[in-house]
């Protein structure tokens, strides 16, 4: 494919704060990719580069137009993994702080979009077809109930999930799950009164107890069959002297290893995320022996998509499934080798959104190419994350008929 323009552009994310797009042009076609961001970000992430008051894009947007699109234009890339190692190769950095993860990003996803629309494909089976993967369908994971660095910390647990699907379509269990979503809006208003939406546009209500949140999302999901409930514990933002902290309570690691054996006993968990900080690797790994068997531990902060790490993190057996973030690494084409490892490894893939967002919809598409097992996309409240669902029940008439 030949690039014969490309563009670097602000927008403004779900919070209102600085973006990168990135516009890339071959003949009469024009394509578009934005990047998110995260608030509650582990360590081993890579680098968003920021500039002025932390917040700005200014620098990383100057560094393509300095470094990268002097490369691109007038060229002819036969695959986009060709841009990926362009990138990679110009940044020259181990955590992509010379380009920024943002910024790379933005070219990365830009690059296959066009080489999609180029090729006649659609972009999620022209994601399969580049990564080895075999397509499916994934079960929805939206986020309801929105707590710790999402909300401040009004609950003790950061996500609290609705997961969706399995045996019904996209459609359907979309539609089951936000009819549930609006059900537990006025459970939430009996239990704790009016209360704000978090950065995902899940409800954040000021939880004093444990187990309410739990109760409430039960009493809307129960009894319907396609629904299911899972949380995110984010473990590393309330992890401190070896000791975690949730609300009133600290834990040490086996007392929270026994909070978790009763959570999932009593609320029927599917899931949970980073259950332990992202270095207590035993503490992956012992909840892992004990329950993998029956839910998903999912490694999150744990893994970062980074494919060394992965690669790590499936010897030790710390996890049976993790979470795939573009923009924890930076290029699809190391998306595409962490996806993998852990699908070799017998791992399910959740492909996620963050709690600031775009409109662009690529992760509907990228997990549906990569063959996830699950995408989280957030609550039904935010432009963002519709797109992110619209483009799915797309995917799902192109994928069925």
């Amino acid at each position: 494919m030949r690039i014969d323009q490309a563009i670097a552009s602000e927008l403004r994310d779900s919070r209102g704060t600085p973006t990168i797009e990135v516009t890339l042009r071959s003949g009469d076609l024009s394509v578009r990719a934005s990047v998110p961001s995260g608030k509650s970000t582990g360590a081993k992430e890579a680098h968003e580069k920021r500039d002025q008051d932390g917040k700005g894009v200014n620098d990383a947007i100057r560094g393509l137009r300095e470094s990268i699109f002097p490369r691109l234009e007038g060229e002819r890339f036969a695959f986009p993994n060709d841009i990926d190692h362009l990138l990679l190769s110009v940044d020259g950095t181990p955590d992509k702080s010379h380009l920024g993860a943002n910024a790379m990003l933005a070219v990365s996803v830009a690059g296959t979009k066009l080489a999609a629309a180029l090729s006649g494909l659609p972009l999620w089976k022209f994601i399969g077809t580049h990564s080895g993967a075999t397509p499916a369908l994934p079960r929805l994971y939206m986020n309801v109930l929105n707590g710790g660095a999402h909300a401040q910390f009004h609950s003790p647990f950061q996500e609290y999930i609705i997961v969706a699907g399995g045996s019904e379509t996209l459609a359907h269990s979309y539609e089951a799950a936000v009819r549930a979503f609006w059900k537990l809006g006025d459970v939430v208003k009996r239990e704790v009164g009016d209360v704000p939406l978090g950065d995902e546009g899940g409800y954040a209500p000021m939880c004093d107890t444990l187990d309410l949140p739990f109760k409430m999302i039960r009493e809307v999901i129960d009894g319907q069959g396609d629904l299911a409930l899972a949380i995110d514990a984010a473990a590393s933002e309330i992890f401190l002297d070896g000791f975690y902290t949730f609300g009133k309570e600290s834990y040490d690691r086996n007392e929270l290893l026994a909070l978790y054996q009763g959570l999932v006993q009593k609320f029927n968990l599917v899931s949970i995320e980073d259950p332990f900080a992202e270095d207590d690797v035993q503490g992956f790994q012992e909840i892992t022996r004990l329950l993998g068997k029956d839910i998903l531990i999912v490694g999150d902060d744990l893994t970062a998509t980074n494919p060394n790490i992965v690669s790590a993190m499936t010897d030790t057996r710390a996890a049976n499934a993790m979470i795939v973030k573009p923009n924890q690494i930076g290029t699809l084409l190391e998306v595409y080798r962490a996806a993998g490892i852990a699908k070799n490894a017998g791992w399910e893939l959740i492909a996620s959104h963050r709690s600031g967002e775009t409109e662009d919809s690529f992760i509907a598409d990228l997990a549906v190419g990569l063959g996830c097992y699950g995408v989280k996309a957030g609550a039904p409240t935010q432009k963002e994350r519709v797109a992110k669902y619209d483009r799915l029940i797309e995917i799902e008439k192109e994928f069925l008929y």
